[in-house]
């Protein structure tokens, strides 16, 4: 879907900008594609440069509870430097390399609740105006994907997933947020935690898996949170079904170290030890059930899954606009 607006610093005859990004599974660290549609306006203008943003709609937490806001997470600026004629039609291709940290966004097609966008800024002759708005989809690395089967395949049930403001202390975080996964626990582990968080943190030489537990509290001990990581590489082949239970027994155990799993991979940051959340902040037994991509399609056909705010994953796309534009006209007042 895209968001077009008329350029207003510019008045009723400026030029339009509409960005159209390429079909196809964009997935972090890969090139984002398409192309910058320029009509001229009624008169000629000269385009001092064309920039993209890549902005993502962000949860934060403070002392008086939460707020959301737009974060930009990446800049550069894909053409400028000519005069655009009155009336004239002009394209401008784009190539993105998006960050190895971009959140996703949908799992086998279906979305998750995360709201990212691509925002073009149209600088001509000296104005400025945030001018266009797409929806941008990430689909998951061949890892992730790998992983998230894995979970659902042993249980864990997908809740929602949101952005968090802030970094992850000990980690490779390059991003001024990260994304969290949030999962039901399998019948396996229900008695223990309330609920699995998973991060990854993706870099071009492997990943950073973060897993939190919510764990319930006993009749004399409160609950707690427990947190871990793992180190995967971008082409590991594993038993992920099993490598995961792995994972989950030792946070659930409270073995909170860089996980013995660890060494079949190698930690893309150069980081190890123990670590927390926020500077801001193989049970043979177990008969494998629906993989991860079956239960995000039926939460979503029943469970309101990715609800974040209210708004569910299937209406993110009619509303982001608004949800951007509010925040754009806030920043004027």
């Amino acid at each position: 879907m895209v968001f077009k607006r008329l350029l207003g610093s510019l008045g009723a005859g400026g030029p339009t900008v509409d960005t159209v990004l390429d079909p196809g599974g964009a997935r972090p660290g890969s090139t984002l594609t398409g192309q910058v549609h320029l009509r001229g306006g009624d008169a000629d203008f000269d385009i001092d440069h064309i920039t993209l943003e890549l902005v993502a709609r962000v949860e934060a937490e403070h002392e008086d509870g939460e707020s959301e806001g737009v974060v930009t997470f990446d800049r550069l600026t894909v053409g400028g430097g000519f005069r655009l004629a009155a009336g004239e039609l002009r394209s401008v291709p784009l190539s993105v390399m998006l960050p190895w940290e971009t959140p996703i966004t949908e799992l086998y097609g279906q979305g998750l609740g995360i709201v990212l966008g691509v925002r073009t800024e149209l600088a001509v002759a000296g104005a400025k105006d945030k001018s266009d708005l797409d929806q941008l989809n990430i689909a998951p690395l061949p890892v992730q994907e790998a992983i998230l089967e894995a979970l659902g395949q042993l249980g864990f049930g997908f809740r929602s997933a949101d952005l968090e403001y802030g970094h992850i202390r000990g980690t490779g975080q390059r991003l001024p947020f990260y994304q969290e996964i949030e999962l039901s626990p399998a019948p396996q582990y229900a008695h223990q935690v309330n609920e699995i968080e998973v991060t990854f943190l993706a870099g071009p030489g492997g990943m950073e898996v973060v897993l939190e537990a919510d764990k319930r509290g006993g009749l004399f001990s409160e609950g707690h949170d427990t947190v871990t990581r793992f180190a995967v590489g971008h082409h590991d082949v594993r038993d992920w079904n099993t490598e995961v239970d792995g994972w989950m027994r030792q946070l659930v155990e409270h073995r909170a170290s860089y996980g013995s799993h660890a060494g079949h991979g190698h930690d893309p940051y150069g980081h190890g030890g123990h670590y927390g959340h926020g500077e801001h902040h193989h049970d043979e037994g177990h008969r494998p059930g629906p993989g991860m991509g079956t239960a995000v399609a039926a939460g979503a056909a029943g469970l309101a899954v990715g609800v974040i705010g209210g708004m569910v994953a299937a209406e993110a796309v009619d509303e982001i606009g608004d949800f951007f534009e509010g925040e754009e006209a806030e920043e004027e007042d």
